[in-house]
Order: structure tokens, then sequence, then C-alpha cells
């Protein structure tokens, strides 16, 4: 098993997390059903399927997860865009954010490759 605690993807995952959680909280109540549940759901599945992978017993297992988290990032991407096109991010905020999920998805991709390239 491994300590996805002492992976940098994850930890970066885990902080993108944490500052989209900050973010949301200004949206407006109206979207605390919609968008702010929808983003935060999209973007907590990415370190949670890190997690979730490390405990797998295979890389081919462990693949899929983080496939499964890219795909999540790749969803998040798009969220943020919409929040800042609907006016709820800032310029400033959504460079951020994008730039952390950008970092992300490469991240992920990368790993994804390392582990299957073998099998």
């Amino acid at each position: 098993m491994r300590d996805y605690r002492r992976l940098k993807v994850w930890e970066k995952a885990h902080q993108f997390v944490l500052d989209l959680y900050r973010a949301t909280r200004a949206f407006p109540t109206e979207e605390r059903f919609g968008l702010t549940r929808e983003l935060r759901r999209s973007a907590g599945s990415v370190p949670s399927n890190v997690a979730e992978g490390s405990g797998r017993g295979t890389d081919r297992d462990y693949a899929r997860f983080l496939s499964i988290a890219a795909g999540s990032a790749s969803e998040a991407d798009y969220q943020i865009l919409l929040a800042r096109d609907l006016g709820y991010l800032d310029e400033r905020t959504h460079a951020q954010l994008d730039a952390q999920v950008q970092e992300i998805k490469r991240m992920l991709n990368s790993f994804v490759q390392k582990l299957t390239a073998n099998g």
C-alpha cells in the first residue's frame, strides 16, 4: 500500500480543494445546491481518487483511479471557467485556481503514463 499523503500530486490537489472551498464561500446563496456543490464535489473527487487508488493492489488499478481523478479535474476546470464567466470569481482568483488545476491535470497524466508504461 502506498501512502498517498507523500505524493506531490495529492498535496497539490488537496490544496486546490482548500482554496476552492474558500473561493466558493462568496458564491450567491442560490448557488449553494448548484454550482457551489458541483465545483466542490468535482474538486474533492481529485484527491479522493488519488487516495483511493493508492490503496489498490496493482498499478493498473491505480492508473484507473488516477484517470478518474484527471476527469474530475477537467470537470472542475470547466466549472471554474463558468464561475468566472458568471461573475462569481474575479480574474485573480480564477487565474490562481486555473493554474492549480492545469498543473494537477499534467501531473496526473504523467503519473498515469508512468504506471501504464510497463504494462
